[in-house]
């Protein structure tokens, strides 16, 4: 014998309906079976609604009543050929009576526990009636009511069932019953009066254990929407999936902890008689589902994730408390009486205080209540008042085998911790099947994905990225992504998605990912760019491993960092301004970094795609000291003073330069020795130096009014005016047999850049094109510098320093 319970999405309709016969008509071939079923749809809430209209307008009551009514008729006329006519009668009777019960509500005004345990009753039994005689004319099948045979006290409305009674009735009741298939409604019951009870919203699941255990059934199988229960909530981790085996305990760990596949009473019958529970989904039942078994096959330590919302945590707190017995009991007792449910315990070792989690609904008169308990406790300062915390949620982490995997405490805790998920209350009991965090309940979505890839998914590192600035450098690093990603995926186990975009004008973001084919398209339908806009809906995703990406070389961009790094949302730059400001603020962004764990990464500050900076962290870290650098740090003006000669002009070369992307917008940031100086001012910092800007000697090259230009189009003019003084440089250098390069040196603590004359001799003399070199001097290399050399401009080596960096942050 087989007991098989359909759900209400599962009978939602007449289609729907035709699938679960088929499913049994298939099943009791094999086995007799006995098929539980719910309430048609949403039945039983538009039921109680109509109920509940009916103490202020009878009229509005009726109208739903008459909804319902059509729902049921529709389907007896879809589902019923032979006997449709006696069907329809007794349908009708019950409407009837649920009328008369509206119409006694509101003459009455008055809505009791009985009455509304009567009226959900109607959902159930109508249901199981149209579900038995459709089955009738398929094959051999009988209607039996469930409140004949299930027994309970007088509980209206999460009725305790009286085992020993509904057992016997259940026994004698099937020991007589020669039909292959029987059709019950679930839910419903009744006390020794005969009067209707319900066994609790979700009892259909209940009924259907209790039928089984009574019946010492081969097998419980429910069948639901979904292929069974899932590692994560699947309409929150998109990457959860089916749990294949699970057992007992874990299963009622993850059903009481919001896994609503399953209502958590329904294991215990079927524990009790080790009957195996299957979840299966109507929709495809070619599906394995899940099996609720004493002894699982799958043995992992992490079974699955849950949680639930809308949780506040009130905290008991004094020194009072300590040594003296009673307070927990006063505690649970006053909430017990009250009929409050706590589902989070959890007590300090120093008995100083105890923090307990209830449902939101009831938070106000758990305080009330529990004010009133130890009203004298808090009058002599014992303890202090009550507190409630709430928008809270509970978090659980959930496996059977988890005693026998170290340090999975410590997993859950560093990779919520990495994610600036901060912890209110911890609970683990001592058979370890369950690590539970009380945590915000803005950040559930969050943790529930940190969670499930760190126990579920560690072969593939999900990384969110908001980008700022797709103009050269953004654009190129976007293409360069597309075109990786699918290795990135493949051999890095890597999936990084863009969330959002803006340039100066527009902003675009998508929740599960821009497409990058186009982008472009969707940026212009974007809305009006805004810094904090921009931030406040990076910070509203709260995704886990964020990352903000800045390809700007704009001021007001680089003072948000901290505010990103402060929410743990990591961040990526090729924006030097931050780096190069006061070393003050320097400072403090990689201490806000360390703080909250997020990092913070410039190497395209320096270099371009060179690892310039994180050779020199290397190098710092295994302790090794630098005392001179020299290097020729910019691209664009290696790449002009490579190009001009007698035959060129400055002003062409110049513009040539700015054309292929080796200079920033403003081509006389550049040419004026202010990038080349941030960016040795980095490099000394990094080295561990404390510098300022205008502690770099700059030797600029430009002529005055060059450097005082306002506009590009004053400073082109400017160098063709000023064309003689630029071949009078070139000349100079010539007949030295030398060539001109713009030169940074930083030497025990000091700083300078500006143009040199460089000899055959010196490793800069044959440094080609834009490229950028750099020479460290430290202990370890006194003599013979180490070396970097390669491209130091141009958008696409600059967006590949940026997506190395973000290769970093995944690899951190």
């Amino acid at each position: 014998m087989k007991v098989l319970k359909f759900g209400g999405s599962s009978v939602a309709n007449s289609e729907n309906i035709q699938k679960v016969l088929a499913i049994v008509a298939e099943a009791s071939q094999k086995d007799k079976i006995i098929v539980l079923v719910s309430a048609f749809g949403k039945t039983t809430d538009k039921l109680l609604a109509a109920a509940n209209g009916a103490l202020e307008d009878i009229k509005t009551s009726k109208s739903i009543l008459e909804n319902i009514k059509a729902v049921h008729h529709q389907i007896i006329e879809d589902l019923i050929v032979l006997n449709t006519e006696e069907v329809s009668e007794e349908i009708t009777y019950l409407f009837d009576r649920l009328t008369a019960i509206y119409e006694g509500i509101f003459l009455l005004q008055e809505l009791s526990d009985k009455t509304l345990a009567k009226v959900s009753s109607f959902g159930e039994r109508l249901s199981s009636f149209i579900i038995a005689n459709a089955a009738k004319e398929l094959f051999d099948a009988a209607h039996k009511e469930s409140r004949d045979l299930i027994l309970t006290n007088d509980d209206y409305l999460n009725a305790q069932v009286n085992f020993k009674l509904t057992n016997k009735n259940i026994s004698a009741f099937f020991q007589d019953n020669k039909n292959q298939v029987i059709v019950l409604g679930g839910f419903i019951s009744s006390n020794i009066s005969g009067d209707t009870t319900t066994l609790g919203r979700g009892g259909s699941d209940f009924s259907a254990s209790i039928y089984a255990a009574a019946l010492n059934a081969k097998e419980l199988q429910i069948w639901t929407d979904v292929s069974g229960m899932f590692t994560a909530n699947p309409s929150v981790v998109k990457e959860a999936f089916p749990i294949s085996e699970i057992s007992y305990e874990e299963a009622m760990e993850l059903s009481h902890f919001g896994a609503k596949v399953l209502y958590p009473p329904t294991i215990q019958p079927s524990l009790r008689k080790e009957i195996p529970i299957r979840i299966k989904n109507t929709f495809r039942p070619e599906s394995i589902g899940t099996l609720i078994c004493k002894h699982p096959k799958n043995n992992n330590g992490v079974k699955g994730i849950s949680h639930i919302e809308d949780i506040s945590l009130i905290t008991l707190e004094g020194g009072g408390m300590i040594g003296i017995p009673g307070f927990s009991k006063r505690l649970f007792e006053t909430l017990s009486q009250q009929k409050i449910n706590v589902v989070f315990i959890t007590q300090a070792s120093s008995e100083h205080s105890i923090c307990v989690g209830v449902y939101e609904s009831d938070a106000s008169k758990a305080k009330e209540l529990l004010d009133a308990t130890f009203s004298t406790a808090i009058e002599r300062k014992k303890i202090k008042p009550i507190s409630i915390e709430s928008n809270l949620a509970i978090i659980a982490v959930v496996g059977e085998s988890m005693k026998n995997h170290q340090g999975l405490s410590g997993q859950m805790f560093s990779a919520l911790g990495r994610n600036n998920v901060n912890i209110r209350a911890i609970a683990q009991g001592s058979s370890e099947k369950n690590i539970s965090a009380v945590i915000n309940k803005k950040n559930a979505k969050k943790a529930l994905n940190i969670l499930h890839e760190q126990f579920f998914e560690e072969k593939t590192k999900q990384l969110n990225l908001f980008i700022t600035g797709v103009g050269n450098v953004g654009e190129r690093f976007l293409a360069q992504l597309h075109q990786q990603s699918e290795f990135l995926k493949q051999n890095l186990k890597l999936n990084i998605r863009v969330i959002g975009i803006s340039n100066s004008r527009k902003m675009y973001f998508n929740t599960t990912g821009i497409d990058l084919t186009n982008w472009k398209e969707n940026l212009e339908h974007g809305v009006p760019t805004s810094l904090d806009l921009f931030r406040e809906k990076v910070k509203e995703a709260n995704y886990r491993n964020s990352v903000f990406i800045d390809n700007t070389a704009n001021q007001q961009v680089s003072e948000v960092y901290e505010k990103y790094l402060r929410e743990s949302i990591s961040v990526v730059t090729c924006n030097k301004i931050a780096c190069a400001s006061n070393f003050e603020n320097y400072k403090n962004l990689k201490e806000v970094s360390k703080k909250y764990n997020a990092s913070f990464l410039f190497e395209t500050n320096v270099g371009a795609g060179l690892p310039i900076i994180d050779t020199l962290k290397n190098l710092i870290n295994s302790g090794d000291r630098v005392h001179k650098i020299q290097a020729v740090l910019s691209g664009s003006l290696n790449f002009v003073f490579n190009n001009f000669n007698e035959k060129t002009t400055f002003h062409n070369v110049v513009a040539e330069a700015q054309k292929e992307g080796y200079t920033e917008p403003d081509p006389k940031i550049d040419l004026s020795g202010v990038d080349v100086a941030r960016k040795i001012l980095i490099l000394a910092r990094e080295s561990g130096y404390q510098l300022e800007l205008e502690d770099i000697s700059n030797n600029s090259f430009l002529p005055k009014d060059s450097l005082s230009s306002s506009t590009n189009e004053a400073f082109y003019t400017s160098l063709t005016k000023n064309e003689s003084h630029f071949q009078k440089m070139y000349s100079a250098a010539n007949e030295n047999e030398c060539r001109l390069k713009y030169v940074a040196e930083f030497i025990d603590g000091k700083a300078n850049v500006g143009l040199q004359h460089i000899s055959s001799a010196h490793p800069f003399y044959n440094l080609e094109g834009s490229d950028n070199i750099v020479l460290f001097y430290t202990d370890r290399y006194p003599e013979n510098p180490l070396i970097i050399k390669g491209a130091g401009a141009g958008a696409d080596v600059t967006a590949s320093g940026i997506f190395a960096d973000v290769i970093r942050i995944a690899n951190k």
